[in-house]
């Protein structure tokens, strides 16, 4: 996938999530719920211009930072042994960032569902794309496992890549059984992630003592 496509594909699904907001302004509640907990219970709440608009505002922002990083990475050259799928990964956060952003103001609208539930699916899927890109990804500054290990060797990027690849599409996986074991969604969540990059930090550092 080219960057045209690319930044064609993230400008439209950004001014759709615009022209959502508009069109939901005059229905929206000044204060709007803006935060969820694990259970959808709302737990914030923020003003209905940033409620509408925070979330186009930042994946713009996240767009123009994430077309950048490539230019300025001293491995920019790696970065483009794996740019399709680079390119697929943004057009992949963006349309999750409007996802979450269509969600809320329905929510907001009237909508009667749980957040988690919502959430979860969306979650799995950026996870398990996280996996694919990890897979492809070669040692650079900016993109994926940076730990002082992978950055030194080729051979530990790699390794220790490859693995990582695995486990984030497990814990993508198990983020699914969330819809079924509600009650513990917290740990279903957290508790793999918080493990996945831990071991994946020793897991570097032993690759590279053994090499």
């Amino acid at each position: 996938m080219n960057r045209k496509v690319t930044l064609g594909v993230c400008f439209a699904v950004i001014l759709v999530s615009i022209a959502f907001s508009i069109y939901f302004y005059p229905h929206m509640p000044e204060q709007m719920a803006s935060h969820w907990d694990f259970q959808g219970e709302v737990n914030g709440y923020m003003p209905k211009f940033w409620g509408l608009f925070l979330m186009p505002i930042i994946s713009a922002v996240m767009l123009g930072l994430f077309i950048l990083l490539p230019k300025i990475d001293p491995l920019r050259r790696n970065v483009k042994k794996f740019m399709n799928y680079y390119n697929a990964f943004i057009i992949v956060l963006i349309v999750f960032f409007a996802y979450i952003h269509a969600v809320s103001i329905l929510l907001n609208f009237g909508l009667e569902m749980n957040m988690s539930y919502l959430m979860i699916p969306a979650m799995a899927f950026l996870f398990w794309f996280i996996g694919v890109l990890l897979g492809k990804a070669k040692r650079n500054w900016f993109i994926g496992i940076k730990t002082p290990w992978t950055l030194s060797s080729d051979t530990v990027w790699n390794k220790t890549h490859e693995l990582g690849a695995t486990l984030f599409k497990i814990c993508a996986g198990l983020f699914l059984s969330g819809l079924f074991f509600p009650q513990w969604i917290i740990y279903i969540v957290l508790v793999p992630i918080i493990c996945i990059v831990v071991f994946l930090f020793f897991y570097s550092y032993y690759l590279y003592k053994k090499k």
